[in-house]
């Protein structure tokens, strides 16, 4: 009996051990934490990224022209397994239902979500050109077209 339990235990030992690590995607990309803005003649947008935890991050972006919020949304930019996802969901489209990007590693310096599923946006891509400067660019189809739309944010203190 001793036997059997003391190879009980090296068998759990030894595929504990086995077991593979997933390395973090989420954890290289901290400088996307903080507030961001672009404020133009067209309005005002914000958009704001909290760390939750090791593998997500919870975000928040609106559009503002005068006293009018034009655009609202909740996103969440997390690791599951081996993808990173940016999930967006904006109050009164897709039916309230959240819509996932995945994260597109082989476009190299800069962070890129696609789901060519999506109308638009079928892209979402953050590139960092300064410590406190980043473009963001979203396209896709609308109105049966390719479109997309281009910002400059720089992060507020």
């Amino acid at each position: 009996m001793k036997k059997t339990i003391l190879t009980f235990f090296i068998i759990l030992t030894f595929a504990s051990c086995g077991k593979s690590k997933v390395v973090s995607k989420i954890v290289g990309i901290d400088w996307l934490l903080g507030k961001w803005e672009n404020k133009s003649d067209d309005g005002h947008l914000v958009e704001t990224w909290t760390k939750a935890n090791d593998s997500l991050f919870i975000g928040e972006s609106y559009f503002i022209k005068d006293k009018d919020t034009l655009h609202s949304e909740k996103i969440q930019l997390k690791q599951k397994g081996e993808n990173l996802l940016y999930v967006s969901s904006i109050k009164g489209q897709n039916n309230d239902k959240p819509i996932t990007f995945i994260h597109k590693p082989e476009i190299e310096k800069q962070l890129f979500f696609e789901n060519p599923k999506n109308d638009y946006p079928k892209k979402i891509a953050y590139k960092r050109i300064a410590k406190d400067r980043l473009i963001m660019e979203i396209s896709g189809i609308q109105q049966g077209k390719p479109s997309s739309d281009r910002y400059s944010m720089k992060k507020s203190k």
